[in-house]
C-alpha cells in the first residue's frame, strides 16, 4: 500500500473517524404516530431521517468516501405497539430483515435513478389497477431512494468544498447513475451498502464482489484508464472504509457483524468465474490486514493450487480467512433442496457460512440450534436408567433430535416479514413486482444447525465401548459419576476420554455415530416438508459452543444446557467449534480428521457449517509450507468436504495477548464464523480460541 493508504489505515484502527460521531440518532415514534404511518412508510421514513440527519464528512485525501455519524438506529414502533402488530408471529431475525445478499450487480448497475423509473412505473401501473398495497410500497421505495440520493448529493457538495475535487466527480455520477470506472462502481457499492446498515439492517454482506465489479474493472484495464496498481489502491480503500464503522454494526461479539464476501466458484452457467479481480481481491485483502471483509472462497478438487496457494498468505498473515466452500458439493446440495441450477451456482455465503442465493434469496439462515450432546446425553441417561440396549439409546437419541427440529421450526410456520423498502430497492425484481422483498423473494427457506455433534458422537461411542462392549464400565458408576461432575471418579473420566473412540481420529465406530446424528437431523428437517417447510440442516456451532455448555449471560436461552457428558466432559466444560472435534481429544493431525467429518451426506447437510482447523504459526516456518498448507485444503475438497476454516494461531502470543492487550490490539483471530480483533473479544471467547487443537504440521 501506498503512504496515502496506510495513513487511512492507520486512521481507521487508531478511530480517527469516530470524532465525527454525534451523540444521538433521530426520534421517529411521535412523528410516525402523529402522520398514522404504516408498518413500510416507517421504515422508508427512517431511511429518510437517518439520511437527512447525518453528518457529512470528507477528507481531503480519501478517494471512497462515507463515514457513518449516527450511532444508532431508532425504532420505529413502541415496544408494546410492535408487540401488539406481530402477536402470535415470528420475526425474521430478530424483527427487520437481515443477513441476506443484495443484488448489488443490477443495483450498481442500474444506479438509483433508473431504480427510481422502475418504482414510478410500477406505481403507475398499480394506481391503475387499483393495487393499493403496490402503490404504497412503491411510495416507501421512493421515498427511500429520494434520501439516499440527497445525503449522496451532500456529500458531493462537502467534497467540493474541502476541495476534494476527485470525489466530486465521482459523486456526481454514482450512486445516481450506472458508473462509468471501476472507482465509481467502489463508490456506489460503499454508498449503497451503508444505507443499508443505516436503514437498520444487520449482517450486510457484499456478495460475489469478483464478478459483479469486474466488468468495470475490465474496461478500465483495457482503455488504459487504470492500471492494476492503480485498481487495487481503490480496492484496499473500500476495504479499509468497511471497517470504519464496524464497531457500531451489532452482533454476539465484536467484528460478528457479516460483511462478508465470496470470491470464486463457477457462473450460473456453470463456467469458471475465477478472473483477475478475484485474485486482485486476495492480494488487497491479505496486504490490508483487517477485519473486514471476511474472505469466502469458492473451490473445487481441481482449483489452480496458485490461487489455492494464495489464499493460504492470508491464512498465514493470521487473518482466519478465507473460509473456503467446495463447489463440487454445496452446489449439487443446494440443486437437490429446490433452488434453480443456475441460482445454486450463484451462491454467496451469509454471515458465517450458510449459503445464500444474491438479489432473490430471503432465506433465514439460522432459527437455532439442535443441541446434539443434549438428545445424546438424555438418551443416555434415561436409557441406561431404564435398563436398555444401546440401540434403544439411538433411538432415544434419535427421537430427540427430532424433537429438537419442531421445536425450532414450530414458530416459523407463523412467519412475518418485516417490511424493508430500501433493502428491496437493491433486490431483484422486488420494484418491478410492486412488492417488498420479504413477501415476494423466490427463496424463503429455513436453516437450522446441528451443534456439537463430535461431543455427541464421543459420547455415544464411549456408552457403546465401555458398557456395551468391553464391559469396563459399569451403567450405574457411569450414571452416579454424570450426576456429580465425575467428582470422585477421576479414574474413569480419564478412561472415557483416553480409552473411548473419538471422532477425528477416521474411526468406523464413532463416525458412523456421527453420521446418523446427521441423517437424523436431515431426516428431521426433511419431515417439515409436510408443514410446508424447506427447512437446511447445517453444521454449524458459531456461539453454541459456549451457549449450550453454560448458558446465555444476555438473554434466556432455548437449548438445553448440557451437564457432565460420557465422553469425560465435565459441565461447563466448551464444546468444538462447529465440525472440530471434541476438545481435549489427542489427534494424529490434520488429514484424520477431514477424513472423519468427509463422511457426512452433505447432500442432505447443506446449510454450512465448517471442518474448523487450528494451525499452529510454526506450520509456516517450514520451507515449502504455503504449498503444504494450499494442498491440505486441495485434500478437503477431494475427499468430498462442504466448508473448510483454517486459522493461524500462536498459543504464546495469544496467552501473552490476554496478559497485555496493549500491546496486541491488531491480533486477528477466527472466532466462529468471522474473524476479530482478540482484545476485543469477551474472556470466554478468548479462553476458547486459546483452548483448540494447535496443529505443528501438515
Amino acid at each position: 500500500m501506498n503512504e496515502r493508504l496506510t495513513g487511512l489505515r492507520t486512521r481507521t484502527r487508531a478511530g480517527h473517524f469516530s470524532q465525527y460521531r454525534q451523540s444521538a440518532s433521530p426520534d421517529l415514534i411521535a412523528e410516525c404516530d402523529r402522520e398514522g404511518l404504516s408498518w413500510p412508510m416507517r421504515m422508508a421514513r427512517l431511511t429518510r431521517r437517518m439520511c437527512e440527519s447525518e453528518r457529512v464528512v470528507v477528507e481531503p485525501d480519501e478517494r471512497i468516501v462515507f463515514t457513518r455519524t449516527l450511532p444508532t438506529v431508532p425504532a420505529v414502533y413502541a415496544t408494546e405497539d410492535l408487540a401488539d402488530l406481530t402477536e402470535g408471529r415470528t420475526l425474521h431475525e430478530g424483527g427487520i430483515i437481515n443477513n441476506v445478499c443484495a443484488d448489488w450487480g443490477m443495483a450498481i448497475g442500474e444506479g438509483l435513478l433508473g431504480r427510481r423509473r422502475v418504482a414510478v412505473e410500477t406505481r403507475a401501473r398499480a394506481v391503475a389497477t387499483g393495487d393499493g398495497d403496490a402503490v404504497e410500497f412503491s411510495d416507501a421505495a421512493i421515498e427511500a431512494i429520494d434520501a439516499v440520493l440527497g445525503l449522496a448529493g451532500r456529500y458531493a457538495s462537502e467534497a467540493r468544498q474541502v476541495g476534494n475535487e476527485d470525489v466530486v466527480g465521482v459523486l456526481e455520477q454514482v450512486p445516481a447513475g450506472r458508473p462509468r470506472s471501476f472507482h465509481e462502481a467502489l463508490q456506489s457499492l460503499r454508498f449503497l451498502q451503508a444505507m443499508v446498515w443505516l436503514s437498520g439492517h444487520h449482517h450486510v454482506g457484499l456478495g460475489r464482489l469478483d464478478q459483479y465489479l469486474w466488468p468495470y474493472l475490465s474496461a478500465d484495464l483495457e482503455t488504459g484508464r487504470l492500471d492494476e496498481a492503480g485498481a487495487e489502491d481503490l480496492l484496499a480503500e473500500l476495504f479499509i472504509a468497511l471497517n470504519r464503522d464496524s464497531d457500531l454494526y451489532p452482533g454476539i461479539q465484536q467484528g460478528d457483524n457479516g460483511q462478508s464476501m465470496t470470491l470464486g466458484g463457477v457462473t450460473p452457467e456453470g463456467r469458471s468465474a475465477v478472473n483477475p479481480l478475484t485474485w486482485m481481491a486476495l492480494r488487497v485483502a491479505r496486504d490490508v490486514g483487517l477485519i473486514d471483509p471476511k474472505v469466502n472462497l469458492r473451490i473445487s478438487a481441481d482449483t489452480d493450487q496458485a490461487l489455492l496457494e494464495l489464499g493460504t498468505e492470508l491464512t498465514r498473515k493470521g487473518l482466519g480467512f478465507p473460509q473456503y466452500a467446495n463447489d463440487d458439493v454445496v452446489i449439487p446440495a443446494l440443486a437437490s433442496h429446490g433452488y434453480d441450477l443456475e441460482d445454486a451456482r450463484d451462491y454467496t455465503v451469509a454471515a458465517c457460512w450458510e449459503f445464500i442465493i444474491p438479489g432473490c434469496g430471503m432465506d433465514v439462515g439460522n432459527i437455532g440450534a439442535v443441541s446434539f450432546p443434549a438428545a445424546a446425553d438424555t438418551a443416555i441417561r434415561e436409557g441406561l436408567a431404564a435398563g436398555a440396549t444401546f440401540e434403544d439409546i439411538l433411538v432415544r437419541t434419535e427421537a430427540q433430535v427430532a424433537s429438537q427440529v419442531r421445536e425450532r421450526t414450530a414458530p416459523y410456520e407463523h412467519l412475518l416479514w418485516a417490511p424493508a423498502p430500501w433493502y428491496s430497492v437493491l433486490m431483484t425484481d422486488a420494484l418491478e413486482n410492486g412488492v417488498d422483498h420479504g413477501r415476494g423473494a423466490k427463496y424463503r427457506n429455513l436453516g437450522v444447525h446441528g451443534a456439537a455433534a463430535a461431543s455427541a458422537a464421543d459420547s455415544l461411542a464411549a456408552v457403546q465401548h465401555h458398557v456395551f462392549g468391553t464391559g469396563d464400565v459399569e451403567a450405574g458408576e457411569l450414571l452416579e459419576a454424570l450426576e456429580v461432575d465425575f467428582i470422585g471418579h477421576e479414574a474413569l473420566r480419564r478412561r472415557l476420554t483416553e480409552e473411548s473412540p473419538r471422532v477425528g481420529l477416521n474411526e468406523a465406530l464413532v463416525d458412523g455415530l456421527l453420521c446418523r446424528l446427521y441423517d437424523w437431523l436431515a431426516d428431521a428437517c426433511e419431515a417439515e416438508r409436510e408443514r410446508g417447510l424447506i427447512v437446511r440442516p447445517g453444521t454449524g456451532t458459531a456461539m453454541y459452543y459456549l451457549w449450550l455448555a453454560r448458558g446465555r449471560a444476555d438473554g434466556p436461552l432455548p437449548e438445553p444446557v448440557v451437564g457432565a457428558t460420557a465422553d469425560g466432559r465435565r459441565r461447563g466444560d466448551p464444546f468444538g467449534a462447529n465440525l472440530a472435534p471434541t476438545p481435549g481429544t489427542q489427534l494424529r493431525g490434520p488429514i484424520s480428521v477431514l477424513q472423519s467429518y468427509a463422511k457426512i451426506d452433505y447432500g442432505r447437510i447443506c446449510n454450512g457449517g465448517p471442518i474448523t482447523l487450528e494451525l499452529s504459526d510454526s506450520v509456516f516456518r517450514s520451507e515449502g509450507s504455503i504449498g503444504k498448507v494450499a494442498q491440505l485444503v486441495r485434500t478437503f475438497a477431494q475427499l468430498g468436504g462442504q466448508q473448510l476454516q483454517l486459522n493461524a494461531l500462536s498459543a504464546s502470543q495469544l496467552l501473552d495477548a490476554k496478559a497485555h492487550p496493549e500491546e496486541h490490539r491488531d491480533l486477528i483471530v477466527r472466532v466462529w464464523g468471522w474473524s476479530g480483533y482478540f482484545c476485543e473479544l469477551s474472556p470466554e471467547y478468548q479462553d476458547h480460541v486459546i483452548s483448540r487443537h494447535l496443529y505443528a504440521e501438515v
